[in-house]
């Protein structure tokens, strides 16, 4: 029996083989638009459409005036999931990074790379999707701050986080990164104005990143990246914060730090 799938599928699962066995390997160009279409009988907007399959998933990269070439997907690191981790909004780390090309790869544990970040925060309306994660009302106004983590001044995981204006507003911590509280985190913060955060939820999925992630995280619009959206609620189960967290899906792993109760 033929094969049933679309042409551009099958170009672009034939060139993902010849990389992952190998074939081509970090660097090397893929081939031209005019030998694909020679090899398959296809046309240029076949051959364009199975090219762009394989810079979304990571495979390759566009470089401008010169062609398209396999792209580097080795994991850079480990971003730790933890209550333990220090200074952090997010409660991230680094293992395993190498912050600069004369950098040794940050150890294990506590000597794990810690992140840095710069933030902007501006009073918004609520969309309806993140009114929802808070459960107040479409349109309620919302401190929104978007953060962008570095490493070496190397954008690795960018976030933005809302909190209800009706919480903090005209409080010492109305502003996370401004402020006697800044940069305490939501727990750090929140505690200072009597509010307990007991626990966070986390819902972790991939979606294709949208042009101006792909350009902040140097990656290829619609590359697939991991999200992250986390809620904080306090002792009464009303939600304080939520948040979404981006990453690049190919090149780094979410780790979590599960303890067990008895």
């Amino acid at each position: 029996m033929g094969d049933s799938r679309p042409v551009y599928l099958r170009i672009a699962d034939d060139l993902r083989q010849r990389i992952d066995e190998g074939a081509l390997v970090v660097g090397d160009r893929i081939p031209s638009r005019s030998e694909l279409k020679r090899a398959y009988e296809a046309s240029d907007q076949t051959v364009d459409r199975a090219v762009r399959v394989l810079k979304a998933a990571g495979y390759a990269e566009g470089q401008f005036g010169r062609g398209v070439f396999v792209a580097d997907r080795a994991p850079l690191g480990t971003l730790l999931r933890s209550t333990g981790a220090v200074d952090s909004p997010f409660a991230a780390k680094i293992r395993g990074y190498a912050a600069g090309d004369d950098a040794s790869p940050a150890g294990a544990g506590d000597r794990g790379t810690a992140l840095t970040w710069e933030a902007s925060s501006s009073e918004t309306p609520a969309p309806a999707g993140i009114a929802e994660r808070l459960g107040i009302g479409t349109g309620e106004p919302v401190l929104c701050t978007q953060y962008e983590y570095l490493a070496n001044r190397h954008p690795v995981q960018l976030a933005t986080s809302w909190e209800p204006l009706t919480i903090t507003e005209g409080t010492d911590v109305a502003l996370p990164e401004r402020g006697p509280y800044a940069r305490r985190g939501v727990r750090g913060r929140l505690a200072a104005i009597g509010i307990r955060v007991v626990r966070a939820r986390e819902l972790v999925g991939s979606r294709p990143a949208t042009t101006p992630e792909a350009e902040a995280l140097g990656c290829a619009a619609g590359q697939c990246v991991t999200v992250v959206e986390r809620t904080h609620f306090d002792g009464e189960d009303r939600a304080v914060e939520t948040s979404d967290i981006v990453v690049r899906a190919d090149r780094w792993r979410l780790e979590y730090t599960i303890a067990f109760t008895s």
